[in-house]
């Protein structure tokens, strides 16, 4: 029983990712501090709070806007992982890059089953 948005899956995965990019943060030099952790902090913490937003909206219409949001701010996260690996700050992105599929999959899902149930 899905009684508000910390019962979604989604949104705990979100939030699962964010505790991870923070962790990752926390190693990036200094020198990055208004760049890329910045947009890393902002992007992580859209996906869950876009997917909470969306939730409490009263139209579905609103509801899947957000969560389109919520899929493009994750995939800001994975560019950005990508850049600081590319950049010798990270070794190792290739757990992410499963977490951030799953969360794309399970996004997707829940978007096309709103909007099937929305036509109905």
């Amino acid at each position: 029983m899905i009684k508000d948005f910390r019962d979604l899956e989604i949104y705990q995965l979100a939030n699962d990712l964010t505790l991870d990019v923070y962790e990752v943060i926390k190693d990036l030099p200094r020198s990055e501090r208004y760049v890329l952790i910045d947009q890393l902090r902002r992007a992580t913490t859209s996906i869950g709070a876009n997917i909470a937003e969306g939730f409490g909206r009263y139209h579905t219409k609103e509801y899947i806007k957000f969560l389109y949001i919520s899929r493009g701010s994750l995939m800001e996260v994975w560019h950005f992982l990508i850049l600081a690996q590319k950049l010798g700050y990270v070794k190792e992105i290739s757990s992410f890059e499963t977490k951030i599929n799953k969360l794309a999959v399970k996004i997707n899902n829940l978007i096309r089953a709103i909007s099937s149930k929305k036509q109905q």
